[in-house]
């Protein structure tokens, strides 16, 4: 039978993807394991693999089109014996797209009587692995770099649009399956705020269980105002005085994602000011020592952000308490500081995370944000080095801002803010004399980290920071 090549999701923010390019073309033979083509998300530029064997039979999305939907056909592949041109013309017609055992088809109705699309996920063979989207004849496309997909799979027809051909959910209307009512009321969350992944937004179980791992809530319906429309912020400006710049993905994802956390996140901020003089004599020591490779260069060359997030972690470490995510059904206390670091891209920001920052030095430190941060600009991290983390920060001292709040990303619970070092006239023994010094703000989710707990994790932060030999003892 034909087997339908779904848009996967590769990351649990998208919903839309960029068909960047195909690498393979109509006719071709396609083993298991080869690159369909290359997907753009809202992070990274990404190969997809395939699972099954066969013959590309129809390109249904040619290459170079952007705002897939994720879960839309984009190719059909002809199975081993079928005819080709027959798999072909029939590509994007519901009655010809089969279905998964125990999977439900869309109904007009948009509360189904049973929750089977919570269940029948298949695995790729060999890799214990979920995989995209696929059952039998339906989405055979596997992203080269796994990542937890939060949609059901198989599809009886067509994937459509939201709303398309079925009722949009209207007025204060729940749409959820009867599980995943049933696991957010032993959960004690409010099934009205998950964000839901099934048909037409349709919360379903792994939605809860994102929830109950620490993924964010939507913002109680009261509390959303409205934003004013396009048509009215236009009639604010006169005809022709403007371009309209259309937003890419990743702009639509960051704002999403901000209103997000502005809402549903309550920001508490703590400022203090750090002496870094001892820092920055410490790295020009450092930095002069480092061995040269065959070329002659330095083999590191240590930042001030590498000093920062390293003091970071090992406070973190010292008020384990703070080193925490916030879920409605308990906190997450991590055992290691794995410390995201904001890298501005074209058009937007990424945050590629410092695995078990803490047991890592400087140098290492150093090295890994070089590598992350180019291939971040060039869009090719992995999901899993961008995605979760336990703190971060964002440095914006080389900009000359001497101090600023960041917005928590979720799932963290704190954020630090790093400003310009700067001589500043500070007073020492009753005399008032020139000093480096350094501002930084912490931003905190004060369900998680109250204003002392915070103030802890600042102060152990301050104490690092002005005594760097304490980072490499």
């Amino acid at each position: 039978m034909p087997i339908n090549i779904l848009m996967p999701a590769l990351s649990p923010t998208m919903e839309k993807g960029n068909l960047a390019k195909w690498l393979k073309k109509e006719g071709d033979k396609v083993a298991p394991g080869d690159v369909l083509a290359e997907i753009e998300t809202d992070k990274a530029t990404m190969e997809v693999e395939a699972v099954e064997e066969g013959i590309l039979a129809k390109i249904v999305v040619p290459e170079g089109t952007q705002d897939v939907p994720v879960n839309q056909l984009i190719a059909v592949l002809a199975g081993e014996g079928e005819d080709v041109k027959a798999a072909a013309a029939g590509a994007g017609k519901p009655a010809e797209n089969k279905m998964t055992a125990g999977t439900p088809s869309p109904q007009p109705s948009p509360q189904p009587k049973s929750d089977l699309s919570d269940f029948g996920r298949s695995i790729v063979p060999n890799s214990g692995k979920p995989e995209f989207g696929r059952g039998e004849g339906a989405g055979t496309a596997a992203p080269r770099a796994q990542a937890p997909s939060p949609l059901p799979s198989g599809e009886r027809s067509a994937p459509k649009a939201p709303g398309e051909g079925v009722p949009a959910p209207q007025g204060n209307r729940l749409f959820a399956s009867p599980l995943a009512k049933r696991l957010a009321k032993e959960a004690n969350i409010d099934v009205t705020r998950v964000q839901g992944s099934g048909p037409h937004g349709r919360v379903i179980a792994r939605d809860v269980d994102a929830a109950k791992a620490g993924g964010a809530l939507k913002a109680p319906a009261a509390a959303l105002a409205q934003a004013p429309s396009d048509d009215k912020i236009r009639a604010l400006f006169e005809p022709g005085s403007y371009e309209v710049i259309p937003h890419d993905n990743i702009r639509k994802i960051i704002a999403r994602r901000l209103v997000e956390a502005k809402q549903t996140i309550p920001h508490f901020y703590l400022t203090m000011d750090c002496l870094i003089g001892n820092l920055l004599a410490a790295r020009e020591e450092i930095n002069a020592s480092a061995p040269k490779d065959k070329a002659g260069n330095p083999v590191w060359k240590l930042s001030v952000n590498d000093f920062v997030i390293k003091a970071l972690a090992l406070a973190l470490q010292q008020v384990p308490d703070a080193n925490i995510t916030w879920t409605e059904g308990g906190m997450l206390k991590h055992k290691h500081s794995d410390v995201g670091v904001a890298v501005s891209i074209p058009g937007g920001l990424i945050t590629p995370i410092v695995r078990h920052a803490e047991m890592k030095s400087l140098a290492v430190i150093s090295k890994e944000m070089k590598d992350m941060a180019a291939r971040a600009r060039e869009r090719r991290l992995k999901p899993e080095e961008y995605q979760g983390g336990s703190t971060a920060v964002s440095n914006l001292g080389m900009y000359g801002i001497r101090e600023f709040a960041a917005v928590i990303n979720p799932p963290h619970a704190t954020i630090l803010a790093i400003g310009a070092g700067e001589e500043r006239a500070v007073a020492r023994n009753g005399k008032i004399v020139a000093a480096h010094v350094m501002t930084v703000t912490l931003s905190t989710d004060h369900r998680a980290v109250d204003g002392v707990l915070g103030a802890q994790l600042l102060a152990a932060f301050k104490t690092l920071i002005e005594n760097p030999v304490m980072m490499v003892v």
